[in-house]
């Protein structure tokens, strides 16, 4: 079997202070490594609006997760979203190779330098 290249995206409970926040994406990273995973990068992207609220709360906090693993590690990682009650949603996705590109530049942050540009053009 080989590897492929996946991003999750999760969202967590307003109501937890950033401690509690950054330990619970902590416990899902190591989960990610003891299970064999490579992690590319983490992004917390903050608390955020939600489009229509979930369980009663309209902001949560939002983070990103990108990895390679074999495709047996994704059903693990989330069952452990589903067991913890601190994770309101969750979408776990494959890259294919024009994503794994994309996220690649969006990392290097070449997005944000054309805006850079752009704004000093105005």
């Amino acid at each position: 079997m080989f590897q492929k290249s996946y991003e999750t995206v999760f969202i967590l409970t307003p109501v937890l202070s950033e401690i509690q926040m950054k330990d619970t994406v902590d416990k899902f990273v190591n989960l990610l490594k003891e299970e064999g995973a490579d992690v590319i990068n983490v992004e917390n992207w903050g608390l955020k609006k939600l489009a229509y609220p979930i369980q009663k709360k309209s902001t949560g906090f939002y983070v990103l997760v990108e990895f390679k693993s074999l495709p047996s590690v994704i059903n693990k990682l989330e069952i452990e979203f589903r067991r913890d009650e601190k994770v309101m949603r969750f979408l776990t996705t494959v890259l294919d190779k024009h994503s794994i590109i994309y996220a690649e530049r969006r990392r290097k942050g070449e997005f944000n330098k054309k805006a850079e540009a752009k704004e000093e053009q105005a």
